[in-house]
């Protein structure tokens, strides 16, 4: 017989599971072009974007392990540092309609607003087809894009798969990692972990 602290371990090692990143795309080939609409109706096409460094971050403002990034600011942080360089920062949300995570373009501009959000744009998913594309399993899940449209990093946004915001600090962020080396012309150190955190709801 289960105990209930048996169970509690299973369901918090059933959330953090550790999924391969990027079924469908590979670090060192070109990122698969696509284009959405952000939260006031704009249409983003990645193609557009060549010349830039962009980061794919997949979002689900529910999920315990995003909040865990937002709610101590380290996920606005990053996305300040990006940008203030010129990279293109885009959150994506493949939460289908009646699932976990999904909002509509006025809730998801009602979100930016509250936590404050440095992300170029918010791109909306929900038929999840991009999410698909690029294999996102879990949120976050992150792939940073070079200039040339190669993908260099494929995976978590760092090495601590908790929601404890207190592990941050001790944390090595990937993102963070992949942007600084390659933005000063040096190999990404780690391009390729598993992604940690809840499953994107398609």
């Amino acid at each position: 017989m289960r105990t209930l602290g048996t169970l509690v371990i299973a369901v918090g090692l059933s959330a953090v599971a550790a999924a391969p990143c990027g079924a469908e795309v590979t670090v060192g080939q070109p990122a698969p072009d696509f284009s959405l609409a952000d939260t006031q109706g704009a249409s983003h096409a990645l193609s557009a974007l060549k010349g830039k460094y962009v980061v794919l971050e997949w979002s689900n403002h529910e999920c315990p392990f995003v909040r865990k990034h937002y709610g101590s600011g380290n996920m606005q942080q990053l996305q300040a540092e990006a940008t203030g360089k010129g990279v293109a920062w885009l959150t994506i949300v493949s939460s289908a309609p009646g699932k976990q995570g999904h909002v509509t373009p006025k809730q998801a501009n009602s979100l930016r607003a509250q936590r404050g959000d440095h992300s170029t744009a918010m791109l909306l998913d929900p038929d999840g087809s991009v999410g698909r594309l690029y294999g996102a399993k879990t949120t976050p899940h992150m792939f940073v894009i070079d200039p040339e449209g190669m993908l260099i990093y494929a995976g978590a946004i760092d090495d601590k798969p908790s929601t404890d915001p207190a592990d941050i600090p001790g944390a090595t962020n990937y993102v963070q990692r992949a942007l600084d080396q390659a933005m000063a012309g040096k190999a990404v150190p780690t391009p390729e972990t598993k992604s940690y955190g809840c499953s994107v709801k398609y």
